[in-house]
């Protein structure tokens, strides 16, 4: 069997010692703030990112560049892999597109390429918990081509349902109006939204006030796990620099599912300048999505 390397881009967001652990490689989507781009080895600490943010700083974000995406692969390809790609949501993100070009290319160019760009139609840790799953069937002794035909079969039921602690953040996204976002914050209204089907997000339910909409997203959870208990032996949640409110959901999964292992990360810059500081998402496995 030819050897083989999973990679992913860096809206996984998985926390980087599981990266180093997994000698894992990433594809990095790249975020300004002013005239500033940061990216690759100029990083911003977390916190210092979602403080500016708080400060009234709008970052930008920008998808993998597709020559970025070349250079990796032609190196990976060079040490005699096969590669299988999980790429960032097609509906959120060029990121997915740009990295099948370049895979496309070198394919055509070399001879005896094999590289497999798979469409995630998911987002943050729900991407990683993707990526997890991934890599545990490779530790497994499972080929390529299994792991890529179960990724295709089950990408769907990996769920994700958040909350965002300011509406006006979806409301530079393009995903409220101005009125709901003046209106809802002037109310304490909390949405609850999700990542359908397609991959893009969608709003489920408002609640009032912040602990409510916390408790909200395990309440999903509990109605979309039902006949999928034994595939949630982990479960992903990720915050925008509050760490606080991560660890109370964390603790809701523990009492009420008896779920042991729960990873916390911080949200990307990609994600995060797009859902904003206090934003808390939860991701594993159910039906529907």
């Amino acid at each position: 069997m030819k050897k083989f390397v999973i990679t992913t881009d860096t809206a996984c967001d998985l926390p980087e010692d599981y990266i180093k652990q997994h000698n894992l490689k990433l594809l990095p989507l790249y975020y300004t703030f002013g005239d500033e781009v940061y990216g690759d080895d100029n990083q911003m600490e977390p916190k210092e990112f979602f403080d500016k943010m708080r400060k009234g700083s709008m970052p930008t974000t920008m998808a993998v560049n597709t020559d970025t995406a070349t250079t990796l692969f032609t190196s990976l390809l060079n040490e005699g892999y096969d590669i299988l790609h999980i790429a960032f949501s097609s509906a959120l993100s060029g990121s997915c597109s740009a990295t099948a070009t370049a895979a496309r290319d070198l394919c055509e160019d070399i001879p005896g390429a094999n590289i497999k760009v798979i469409d995630s139609l998911c987002a943050s840790l729900g991407q990683g918990l993707l990526v997890h799953k991934a890599l545990m069937m490779k530790e497994e002794g499972k080929t390529m081509d299994e792991i890529a035909q179960w990724i295709e079969e089950n990408k769907l039921n990996l769920c994700h349902v958040f909350t965002v602690d300011d509406l006006n953040h979806l409301h530079r996204g393009g995903r409220v109006s101005k009125t709901t976002a003046i209106i809802g914050t002037l109310i304490n209204v909390k949405p609850v939204l999700h990542v359908d089907n397609e991959g893009r997000l969608v709003a489920l339910n408002n609640v009032r006030g912040r602990k409510k909409a916390l408790i909200s997203l395990v309440n999903h959870m509990e109605k979309r796990i039902i006949g999928f208990e034994d595939k949630n032996d982990t479960v992903f949640i990720s915050h925008g620099d509050s760490i606080d409110d991560a660890n109370f959901v964390a603790s809701l999964i523990k009492e009420r599912f008896g779920i042991k292992n729960v990873l916390i990360s911080f949200l990307s810059p990609t994600i995060g300048a797009h859902a904003g500081p206090g934003t808390i998402a939860l991701f594993f496995v159910g039906n529907p999505r």
